[in-house]
């Protein structure tokens, strides 16, 4: 990959929308819906977060506010483009004028997947994939207004208008998405994260970690995405430990919500290629995204070595190790993983090398694969993940 990490080359970036946080920012949700013109909200979450009692609270305090108030919780931990269709029926039937969305990276998605066809007729979801020519001819407003509340700290799905989704004919996870399809604004309640089990806030957290690493990592000009990267990181780092452990600790609940947001605005720049294999893994296993990530992970440090090392003194200096050196950077991520009991193989979630030829081909594919700091071949990436399905970090 051309290093493009010159200041003397055109850039285009995006900064994020508006954004209330704090604990008990949920309760401005009725307040914005009517800022952008929402009478008869639609609430969209993932399976996981339909019966948490936010949710019901949520949908009573829209409808006592005089806020007609649909529900729909279907998207699956893996987003479907069959559940996403089914998802704009049920808005399309409330007679809907916006959505919330709630939940967490899966709902986000489901959520703003939907918002691309509840509205309009013209095109269908994978009109809208991220490969392809953007449609031509639309306007803000063939979008309804989406607002977002995340419930984990991790996918940073928050603030962009992609998302991922997986397609059934394909057996894929692709990417979906339209620049006027933006949600209209972002509630960070750090109140919504505490009752994320131990498991699934490590798991989610390390998501946000590795958004924040491989962003930095992509070999572009964007120094506010590199701002948000580093200081994504070091609320990350310093939080996860205390958000696992003490999961009522607000502050460091606050704090991992807040690194989760700012790493989804750093991977503006791109991901790489953790997420290049691990969206066709979960794609064909159902696997958790966050776990899969961080198994992962250091295989494709180390397959990166040579092109991230002369960029590692910021991040040494926020992870505050003694040294800049790579070896010193990878002990410290695999220790990280292992206090976090993350597995440390693939084959813990049931991936086999029967089916390394078939995900390697699919994402060769995947535009994270694009970004990352070293091209790759079909044969490297199998032997990418016949690493992580052996034995993924030392």
């Amino acid at each position: 990959m051309q290093n493009t990490l010159s200041a003397l080359l055109p850039q285009k970036w995006t900064v994020p929308l508006p954004i209330e946080y704090g604990p008990g920012a949920r309760h401005e949700l009725a307040a914005l819906c009517n800022q952008f013109g929402i009478s008869r909200p639609f609430i969209i979450t993932d399976q996981g977060s339909l019966n948490l009692p936010f949710v019901a609270e949520l949908q009573h305090a829209l409808n006592a506010a005089g806020l007609a108030c649909g529900l729909y919780g279907g998207i699956e931990p893996n987003p479907t483009d069959s559940t996403i269709v089914a998802g704009a029926q049920a808005y399309q039937a409330w007679d809907a004028d916006g959505i919330i969305a709630l939940g967490g990276g899966s709902g986000l998605d489901g959520a703003k997947a939907i918002a691309l066809i509840a509205r309009q007729k013209r095109c269908e979801l994978w009109a809208f994939d991220f490969d392809q020519p953007v449609p031509a001819g639309f306007r803000a407003q063939d979008f309804p207004p989406v607002i977002t509340l995340p419930t984990t700290a991790g996918t940073g799905a928050e603030t962009e208008s992609t998302a991922m989704v997986t397609d059934t004919r394909r057996g894929i996870k692709g990417c979906v998405w339209h620049p006027l399809a933006r949600p209209s604004a972002v509630i960070l309640d750090p109140e919504l994260t505490r009752s994320l089990p131990a498991n699934l806030t490590a798991w989610t957290g390390f998501d946000a970690i590795i958004h924040a690493l491989e962003a930095y990592f992509v070999p572009t000009f964007n120094p506010l995405s590199d701002g948000a990267a580093l200081q994504a990181l070091d609320l990350l780092w310093h939080s996860i430990d205390t958000a696992v452990q003490q999961g009522q600790d607000l502050e460091a609940r606050g704090k991992m919500l807040i690194g989760s947001c700012l790493a989804g605005v750093a991977f503006l720049k791109g991901l790489g290629l953790v997420h290049a294999l691990s969206h066709m893994v979960g794609a064909t296993y159902n696997t958790h995204h966050g776990l899969t990530n961080a198994i992962i992970l250091p295989v494709v440090l180390r397959f990166n070595q040579a092109q991230i090392s002369p960029r590692l003194k910021p991040v040494a200096q926020v992870l505050d190790l003694p040294d800049a050196d790579f070896e010193t950077f990878y002990t410290a991520i695999c220790a990280k993983l292992d206090s976090l009991n993350i597995p440390k193989s693939l084959a813990e979630l049931g991936v086999k090398h029967a089916d390394i030829d078939a995900l390697a081909t699919k994402s060769l594919g995947d535009p994270a694969r694009l970004t990352n700091p070293r091209d790759s071949s079909l044969e490297q990436l199998k032997t990418l993940l016949a690493h992580a399905i052996d034995h993924a970090r030392g």
